[in-house]
């Protein structure tokens, strides 16, 4: 009995080792596939808010990612997880973190590739350089984060029509999918008032487009059931579901379609009772729930009636994290029923205008938001960069005016 069980213990061990040496080996594919730019480590947000209970016990590591056992199990965990969401159905995507006790996001806003428009008319003009478009110190928080997600405002299409009567209708060539891979975007909203503006086909193109480069999205569909699903991101033994939907615009017929059980769309919210649904199945199956939503009135500073109400009412529902954009300007941020809420972004790189921005970035532990910071920067001249010393004490002094109900300190953190 005793070889019997020394046996099973060698043959075990064996095959832990060679699935660590796999699951490992997979990573840094996905990685590789995923682009240069992305899964590296985010620069400058070092700290861990602290979490009552959290202190280390005598004999733990304080560093899961200084051990190799607990790394170990972290990778095992997640495996398992990702195994798991496959098997039920669910979009889940396997991230690699640069530290194994949290994950880091950053969060930015409206983008715009279509050449017609003056922002990407001079990117191209330019030479197509994403190191001539975004400041160098930008682009690494950018592609450092574990996560780091925006909203795509347009499809990817060479076909449809433009909406009959609309003001503004978006359209970017399949090819400039490519930008998001070198700006380090790992996951994309389309959930917002300009997907539909070339009709059915080219939404369509724009699902192929973003799985032919392996990028997820959320918030829109091929059909109902497609788009009320949440992407299931699985990082360090943890599952947070991200989920996105759209209140724009707000009328019983909008161009914009919602997606039905036949056809191509948008998750709409203005009902929010289907994104209700979703935040219900995303709850009951992951650790953390972060909404990402199209909302709020255009270049309004205050929010709207309609944010408001909503915002009370998601929290109750589950959600975590709210993370908003549309107005095409900051709004504030605010904490409803003990969850924080981003009100809007503001706009990320889309016109040329010169206007104030920002990266959010926020840090998840097992223990819920273990940090958030607000990066102020500024778009100008068809460029988007941060801003240091009296230019960034203007926009967060700016911020503090405007969200009364959390505390930003001079490096941008929030805390509440």
């Amino acid at each position: 009995m005793r070889k019997q069980f020394k046996l099973f213990i060698t043959i075990l061990s064996a095959v832990l080792v060679v699935g660590m040496s796999l699951m490992l080996l997979y990573v840094e594919q996905l990685k590789a596939q995923a682009g240069s730019g992305s899964g590296g480590v985010l620069v400058d947000f070092p700290f861990h808010l602290p979490q009552t209970g959290s202190e280390p016990q005598p004999d733990e590591p304080e560093n899961a990612a200084g051990g190799e056992l607990a790394e170990g199990g972290v990778l095992e965990e997640s495996l398992a997880l990702y195994e798991e969401a496959v098997s039920l159905g669910q979009k889940a995507v396997l991230v690699e973190c640069a530290d194994s006790s949290q994950v880091t996001f950053a969060f930015a806003g409206d983008i715009l590739f279509d050449e017609a428009y003056t922002i990407m008319y001079q990117f191209v003009a330019r030479g197509s350089s994403v190191e001539d478009t975004f400041q160098a110190g930008l682009l690494e928080r950018m592609r450092g984060a574990d996560v780091f997600m925006l909203n795509n405002e347009f499809p990817y299409s060479n076909r449809g029509t433009p909406t009959e009567g609309k003001q503004f209708t978006f359209r970017a060539k399949p090819q400039h999918v490519g930008i998001l891979q070198e700006l380090g975007v790992d996951l994309v909203s389309l959930a917002n008032n300009h997907a539909y503006d070339y009709g059915n086909e080219a939404l369509l193109d724009t699902f192929d487009t973003l799985e032919a480069v392996d990028m997820p999205y959320v918030g829109a569909g091929r059909n109902l059931e497609e788009a009320l699903k949440p992407v299931y991101l699985i990082a360090n033994g943890m599952k947070i579901a991200v989920v996105s939907a759209t209140q724009i615009e707000r009328n019983a017929n909008p161009d914009t379609k919602e997606a039905t059980a036949t056809s191509a769309g948008v998750l709409r919210c203005l009902d929010p009772s289907a994104l209700l649904r979703v935040i219900a199945e995303a709850k009951e199956n992951s650790d953390f729930v972060i909404l990402y939503i199209h909302w709020g009135t255009e270049s309004q500073e205050a929010i709207d009636w309609l944010q408001e109400e909503q915002s009370a009412t998601y929290a109750r529902a589950g959600v975590d994290l709210i993370i908003g954009d549309h107005p095409h300007c900051l709004q504030k941020i605010d904490v409803v029923e003990g969850m924080p809420v981003v009100y809007s972004l503001g706009n990320f790189w889309f016109n040329s205008k010169t206007q104030d921005t920002c990266l959010v970035e926020v840090a998840v532990n097992r223990e819920g938001i273990a940090g958030m910071r607000f990066v102020p920067c500024r778009g100008e001249g068809c460029r988007t960069r941060l801003l240091e010393g009296a230019e960034a004490d203007g926009v967060l002094n700016y911020m503090r005016g405007i969200s009364p109900n959390v505390q930003i300190d001079g490096d941008g953190v929030v805390t509440w």
